[in-house]
């Protein structure tokens, strides 16, 4: 398929109930097998731009201002042109089994039938997802359904692939995989990807654009000179730029008595066991980070010391410091006696998410410990300050970018003051200066004595927290 041209002329977005503009006033222009890096600090509107030019944002969700073209045509009829990866992996996924979901834009394309098991097989193949095609895809972990997502793009033979974030859940080795695999697939074709890690894509593609917060283009040109002549400037706006690390390697942290234990641990859903063998204990002042290849049982390891899931065989124990007079499985305790011990951050924040606003999101957890409404307010607002949620206090969470989402669920698990906060992948979709906000924090809970349980691939965050390490094989 030719490659398509992609023009933004005067063009902005509003989000319904919003004051501030996501993006306005922008001009670009996109040549036909192109590959361009977009960046800029979160909430720049960088997903907001990738899904209006896949036809996707609807007259309900805001308003736009100026054209947005693809071919010279308006974005929104020209689907199937442009072929997009949203930034949550869970939310591309359609169908029940693997290969079923791969072949779906196949069919809406009307791909002959006879042209689509190949199509799915070298997809499939080419970002290394090794699964059966009929597994499903709830029993993926994020990382395979970032892959999934991405094959379901590659298998449509689009003119223009649009990936947000493609690299952000992969382990490390699974990170230059991916990103050759895409870079093979989409040769030819006009590619734009949404990424923090400048370093993984500065090589591999022809231009940088980075988009400033409500407004346009902040800059824009070949990858070396961008960095080279705007690297200090787009480092005070939020831009990861390569070589401009936020917060050093900290030493390890003396970490005081035990809260929770694991002991020859066996983790699993439904009975089933992904991971075993699991020896760790998360300490009072103490990081624990868990590292490991995607589907190693992370996030099933996570769920179950927050007290979520049920081990399937060998011991959890929540030690008196942390339960109290209860008693130690934490996954007995009811949810009124969980708040307060152990706070949990799902590896996908919208899963947590309940209420209309950001405001009264944050709410939930100290109305249900029975907090008064002054102390309610008062703690709302010091997580809005804290995590710089201020500005969208009355936005509805689903209209967050995937990084103000995340800083959401990290405020609405501390909104309780847990002495645990088990954590799945905190760093993710953060600019370099909301990742040293969320640092800073972390550090803060451990210096008031509370305990962080990480599953994260960022070696950076581990090493900003002096975080002791558990790998799952």
């Amino acid at each position: 398929m030719r490659p398509a041209t992609l023009r933004a002329e005067g063009w902005g977005w509003l989000h319904a109930g919003r004051r501030d503009w996501a993006v306005r006033g922008l001009d670009l222009r996109i040549e036909p097998g192109e590959r361009v890096l977009l960046l800029g600090p979160s909430g720049a509107g960088k997903s907001t731009l990738l899904k209006a030019f896949a036809g996707v944002l609807g007259d309900d969700e805001g308003d736009g201002t100026g054209r947005l073209l693809v071919d010279g045509h308006d974005a929104r009829s020209t689907r199937g042109r442009v072929g997009l990866v949203l930034q949550a992996p869970d939310a591309n996924i359609v169908l029940e089994r693997v290969g079923d979901d791969v072949a779906f834009g196949c069919e809406n394309l009307r791909v002959a039938p006879e042209e689509i098991p190949a199509r799915v097989a070298e997809a499939l193949a080419a970002v290394g997802l090794d699964v059966p095609q009929d597994r499903s895809t709830s029993a993926l972990s994020g990382g395979q359904q970032q892959r999934l997502a991405i094959a379901g793009v590659l298998a449509m033979g689009a003119g223009a692939v649009l990936l947000d974030e493609p690299t952000a859940n992969l382990d490390p080795r699974g990170v230059p995989e991916v990103r050759d695999a895409v870079l093979a697939a989409t040769a030819g074709t006009t590619l734009v990807v949404v990424e923090h890690r400048v370093d993984v894509w500065r090589e591999h593609v022809d231009r940088i654009v980075v988009l400033a917060p409500g407004a346009g283009v902040l800059a824009d040109g070949p990858p070396d000179t961008v960095l080279r002549e705007q690297g200090a400037a787009l480092g005070a706006a939020g831009v990861w730029v390569p070589g401009l690390v936020p917060r050093g390697k900290r030493p390890p942290r003396r970490a005081g008595e035990p809260l929770l234990a694991a002991e020859a641990l066996v983790v699993g859903r439904d009975g089933e066991a992904v991971a075993s063998g699991i020896d760790a204990t998360a300490r009072v002042g103490g990081a624990l980070v868990v590292l490991g290849r995607n589907g190693a049982g992370k996030s099933t390891f996570a769920l179950t010391a927050a007290g979520l899931m049920p081990p399937v065989r060998g011991r959890l124990a929540a030690l008196p410091a942390l339960a109290g007079c209860l008693r130690p499985e934490p996954f007995r305790w009811r949810s009124r006696e969980l708040l307060p011990r152990i706070g949990s951050v799902f590896q996908q924040p919208e899963h947590q998410f309940v209420a209309a606003t950001v405001r009264q999101e944050l709410a939930i957890g100290p109305r249900a410990l029975g907090s008064g409404d002054r102390a309610v307010a008062d703690r709302t607002a010091e997580m809005l300050d804290t995590l710089r949620l201020g500005a969208l206090a009355d936005a509805n969470p689903f209209t967050l970018s995937g990084g103000e989402q995340r800083r959401l669920s990290v405020a609405t698990a501390l909104a309780t003051a847990p002495r645990l906060l088990v954590v799945d992948e905190p760093t993710f979709g953060q600019d370099a200066l909301t990742w040293a906000a969320l640092v800073d924090l972390f550090a803060q809970l451990l210096d008031e004595g509370s305990s962080v349980l990480a599953v994260t691939h960022d070696e950076r965050f581990a090493d900003a927290l002096g975080a002791e390490r558990l790998v799952l094989a």
